[in-house]
């Protein structure tokens, strides 16, 4: 009779089951990879610091910010400001039209950089500023004042931003309302009953277009009390409101 043949099973607990054991527990627990986590911990900020960006531009698209950086800082300093929004409809349309002409005569036609501005400004040194009217909200609502390479990073990130979720009118409203015409005195508004004891709504073209002059330096200069630079610089104002009015550059943000 013929023998049969030995077969041999190996125990799961022996060499073999040992080896699957610790294949199964790599599966389940896969190595550490520091620089793999580190990577994808700063695009999850960076992702998240995106979108806290756009929710904070988009929401003042119709709400009204209250108050700026530089604000609170000058609230601090001084104790109180003079400060009041008011919609723009209740403001003289020329005001709107000399801040344009003033500080940024091509506005309706950027998309919140002046390319030629820039150009310009470059080639003269750097002595020409070419900040847009768009910029400067951005400066006033949600930064700082003051010359840094972060500053201008965050400015140059959140302006197409505020181009893209606000309309034209509403930007000019925001400048309006958030701009400093003297020491403690922000807006329209303030401006209008600190220097000529009336509304914005009634401020005639050669008070709109002082006011508009003294911004560039408003603690050191004055609507009421012009110097021979302001005085300059109000007439040419003047004529540039009327200019953008005629050849409708300012239809972008006038109702």
């Amino acid at each position: 009779m013929a023998r049969r043949a030995k077969t041999t099973t190996k125990s799961k607990t022996g060499k073999g089951g040992r080896g699957n054991a610790r294949s199964a527990k790599s599966k389940a627990e896969p190595r550490f990879r520091p620089f793999r986590w580190l990577r994808r911990t700063i695009l999850r900020l960076a992702a998240l610091a995106v979108v806290l960006a756009v929710c904070a531009v988009a929401v003042y698209g119709w709400l009204n910010p209250r108050t700026g950086i530089y604000m609170k800082r000058e609230e601090l300093r001084l104790g109180e400001l003079d400060h009041q929004w008011v919609p723009i409809e209740e403001v003289a349309p020329v005001m709107a039209r000399s801040v344009v002409a003033a500080e940024d005569a091509n506005f309706c036609s950027h998309w919140g950089f002046d390319i030629t501005a820039i150009r310009n400004a470059i080639e003269a040194g750097g002595n020409r500023g070419a900040s847009t009217l768009t910029q400067q909200v951005v400066k006033n609502v949600y930064l700082w004042h003051g010359r840094s390479w972060l500053r201008k990073a965050l400015e140059a990130s959140l302006t197409p931003m505020v181009e893209l979720f606000w309309s034209k009118r509403r930007i000019v409203e925001v400048y309006l309302n958030m701009a400093e015409f003297d020491e403690g005195v922000f807006g329209i508004d303030a401006a209008a009953h600190h220097y000529f004891g009336i509304g914005p709504d009634a401020l005639s073209d050669l008070q709109a277009a002082r006011l508009a002059a003294i911004l560039p330096s408003p603690k050191s200069r004055s609507p009421v009390n012009p110097d021979t630079v302001t005085r300059r610089r109000t007439a040419a104002i003047m004529d540039g409101a009327a200019t953008i009015r005629n050849d409708g550059r300012s239809a972008c943000f006038e109702g």
